[in-house]
């Protein structure tokens, strides 16, 4: 390729990227040579690089689909939608980590932050990945990123067990997610997604006992990373090891960016077919099916036992990667859009529980339930706002996760055909969900404190507080904004 060539594509669609990937060089070099003075303000100076990315990419908005290095790189509606999701979240959780806390690793740290800028860079561009390549690379900066910032707490026995539970589950997801690309590449004899889609159509009826093998392998690899049932087995010690920031990015950008790189490929390769006969998708919808049906109850049930609010956590996403594995079983005119709202109501609601419950970590030293006893009574401001999150969470009418779950509900039973038995387990794991959110209301409003003092909520606490719970409510009560920002 000459330079002509490479001059001649449309590089300023990546400013979002390279925003990120210029601030994260920058900071490494701040934190390796910088002094003490300077420093302490590499977390506000990653806040405003991800604004400046998120203004870019704001500015694409509407933008004509385009094609880098071969389409290696794809901008369109797909991309722009899930990097706002990203970007959104990363900024927040940005807010969690510059909330001054004492006695906290993350505060003092950064490595954490310009790692957690890698993990973002990571995910953004298997948002626009064309190609398996490209996937891949974007798949394992976010993974790598991940293993060292849970690692970073060495002297946490918790945080090396978690560390050591998801490096090894995450290397044999790695083997899965590779052999079954080989499985695709065998087939195609190419890695760019558009073409492996056509060769894929052409020559399914001789290849299909191969492409199915690779489907089952490459969808077992990429469920590690969204924690579904049966692969979830690394994410509540991992949750509870890392720094809550950190388990806040695994359980919403991360999570949002293992269902981006599901859809990329396995709705842009496998659901295409000669006319008039079955997908290799739609044959294998029942494999999909079985894991969002274990996921919900799974995670639900188990979730009733917990006491860490970490662990808790952990396993009410592992039930919410079932809710949002229901529209991609479905595979309607809605999936998409189910998907992308209702991980954008998830973000709010997550990110803001993980937030008052790393406020309430800090001056309580503890991650036991009994934190939130009498909250209510120590802390109004934290209770009401914990009890939004958590009706959201539960799906409750005004919220955001109300919407979520009716948009999921509604699309699953207007589909051809429609997923009556997955609409059916969907309102028994909310209903189980109800007893572990409520007991936390319960423990707020009913039980007598057992920390003494009021909490009080700093102006940076407030940041994210704030956006969370407008983005919980606004979007529970006008979702047509997001929805109408989507189509």
């Amino acid at each position: 390729m000459d330079l002509k060539t490479l001059l001649s594509f449309e590089w300023g669609m990546m400013a979002p990227e390279f925003t990120i990937l210029i601030v994260a060089v920058i900071l490494s070099l701040i934190d390796l040579f910088g002094k003490d003075s300077i420093k302490k303000y590499i977390p506000s100076f990653a806040v405003a690089g991800i604004g400046l990315a998120l203004i870019f990419l704001l500015f694409q908005y509407g933008h004509e689909e385009v094609s880098i290095l071969y389409d290696t790189y794809i901008f369109d509606s797909f991309a722009f939608s899930f990097k706002f999701i990203l970007l959104i979240g990363t900024l927040l959780i940005f807010f969690m980590v510059l909330s001054k806390q004492k006695d906290e690793e993350i505060t003092d740290r950064g490595e954490y932050v310009y790692l957690l800028l890698s993990a973002l860079l990571g995910t953004m561009m298997m948002a626009s990945s064309g190609d398996l390549i490209t996937l891949f690379v974007g798949l394992e900066l976010l993974s790598l990123s991940s293993y060292i910032m849970v690692a970073m707490r060495k002297r946490n026995k918790r945080a090396n067990e978690g560390a050591m539970k998801y490096i090894i589950n995450g290397g044999i997801a790695t083997a899965f997610t590779l052999f079954g690309m080989s499985y695709i590449y065998g087939i195609s004899g190419t890695t760019k997604l558009v073409d492996i889609s056509r060769e894929m159509s052409s020559a399914l009826g001789t290849t299909e006992p191969i492409a199915t093998v690779g489907f089952i392998i490459l969808f077992v690899g990429l469920a590690f990373k969204i924690s579904s049932v049966p692969f979830h087995m690394w994410t509540p010690d991992v949750y509870e090891g890392a720094a809550t920031p950190v388990s806040a990015f695994l359980s919403v950008v991360s999570k949002a960016a293992g269902f981006v790189i599901i859809i990329r490929l396995f709705v842009t390769i496998f659901n295409t077919g000669v006319e008039g006969n079955e997908t290799l998708y739609s044959s294998m919808i029942g494999f999909v099916a079985i894991l969002a049906i274990l996921s919900m109850l799974i995670g639900n049930i188990i979730a009733l036992r917990q006491r860490n609010m970490k662990r808790l956590i952990a396993y009410s996403s592992i039930g919410h990667a079932g809710y949002i594995l229901i529209p991609i079983v479905s595979l309607s005119a809605m999936t998409l859009e189910n998907v992308w709202f209702y991980l954008l109501a998830y973000s709010f609601m997550t990110i803001g529980a993980f937030m008052v419950i790393y406020i309430l970590e800090q001056s309580e030293k503890s991650e036991d339930i009994s934190i939130f006893t009498g909250l209510f009574q120590r802390s109004p401001v934290l209770a009401i706002s914990m009890t939004i999150f958590l009706l959201s969470l539960a799906g409750i009418p005004g919220t955001a996760g109300f919407i979520g779950k009716f948009n999921i509900f509604v699309g699953a039973i207007s589909a051809d055909p429609a997923q009556y038995i997955l609409v059916g387990v969907m309102a028994v794991a909310t209903v189980i969900s109800y007893l572990y959110y409520f007991n936390i209301l319960i423990q707020m409003f009913i039980r007598q404190p057992e920390f003494e003092g009021r909490r009080t909520v700093n102006k940076m606490q407030a940041v994210p507080l704030i956006a969370c719970i407008t983005g919980t409510i606004v979007l529970g009560i006008f979702p047509f904004i997001a929805l109408n920002f989507f189509s």
